[in-house]
């Protein structure tokens, strides 16, 4: 009986140090935990600032791919779009080159007749020549725009003469203009009875513009001081003469130099003859070819001047 509390002292005392050794390990394991804890997070900082960087970066370049290929995008758009208007227009061009020179070819075979009459070009001096040669191109351009275009003939229009080369110098592709050129005078040209001379100095007023005749233009230009050329030359012949009706519609205007004048250049006379075969009306046809500088305006705008010059007295 007396062993036992013995054997009972040694457990307790075992226990005892087991007890203070399992505490000194968990003490030391918790020391140790509590020592790494800092550097863990640390090393935890680290890596997620590298991670957020990376992230970053990562964004930055897609970011900056996406707008250059937004920009690449528009670039490109841009360009579908100019090549599709220059393709559009350089298409508009071909087309109404072609309607043009359609136009043009129906004048020539059916189309209402205008003759320039160059025979009268030896009475020119060199600078006027020149200045009949751009009145030529400018004709030629008013007819190409026309709706109804004439058939435009130059006759007694010789290839060795000083207006031939002023012609071939100052009009572009002069050579390819759809109209009919010729030596051969406009007297041979057309029946007597079809023809109808236009001259500043003719009685007769030309009312219509009729389909089924030939107008003649005198190839000179307003500079020209000689007189009634172009009468004298169709009285000759015995044709009908006419002038434009321009006493019918029009008066003088006060100018201070007191000039008027009635003789036009040729593309003034065809801008005329154009605007009424289009419109019918001869104030709208002597509107559209008569200069102001000419002296002369319409005699419905000269009452509406007195009107108003009544009223306010």
């Amino acid at each position: 009986m007396e062993e036992a509390p013995h054997e009972s002292c040694c457990y307790s005392d075992g226990a005892s140090k087991l007890n203070d050794a399992a505490v000194s390990d968990l003490l030391e394991f918790l020391r140790i935990d509590v020592e790494l804890e800092p550097a863990c997070a640390d090393r935890e900082d680290t890596s997620c600032s590298k991670n957020v960087t990376r992230k970053q970066r990562n964004w930055e370049r897609r970011l900056e791919v996406k707008r250059r290929k937004r920009k690449e995008e528009k670039q490109r758009k841009k360009l579908n779009r100019l090549n599709k208007d220059v393709n559009e227009l350089q298409l508009s061009k071909r087309v109404m080159k072609a309607i043009t020179k359609e136009r043009l070819e129906e004048a020539r075979a059916a189309g209402l007749r205008l003759c320039v009459d160059l025979s009268m070009t030896d009475r020119l001096t060199d600078k006027e020549i020149s200045r009949l040669a751009g009145q030529i191109r400018r004709l030629y351009g008013s007819n190409k725009k026309s709706v109804q275009p004439f058939h435009i003939f130059l006759t007694e229009f010789k290839e060795d003469s000083l207006l031939y080369k002023e012609c071939v110098r100052m009009n572009d592709g002069f050579l390819n203009y759809l109209i009919d050129v010729t030596e051969e005078s406009w007297f041979h040209l057309f029946p007597s009875e079809d023809v109808i001379y236009l001259t500043p100095d003719a009685s007769e007023a030309l009312e219509y513009v009729e389909e089924d005749k030939v107008y003649i233009l005198g190839g000179l230009v307003d500079e020209t001081i000689q007189k009634k050329i172009s009468f004298t030359r169709a009285k000759e012949f015995g044709i009908r003469m006419a002038r434009l009706p321009i006493d019918e519609y029009m008066v003088k205007k006060p100018n201070p130099k007191n000039f008027h004048s009635k003789i036009l250049a040729i593309n003034q006379v065809f801008e005329i003859l154009l605007t009424f075969r289009d419109t019918k009306d001869w104030t709208k046809a002597l509107v559209a070819g008569i200069p102001p500088g000419k002296g002369y305006m319409l005699a419905s705008a000269a009452s509406t001047d007195v009107i108003n010059s009544q009223e306010e007295l």
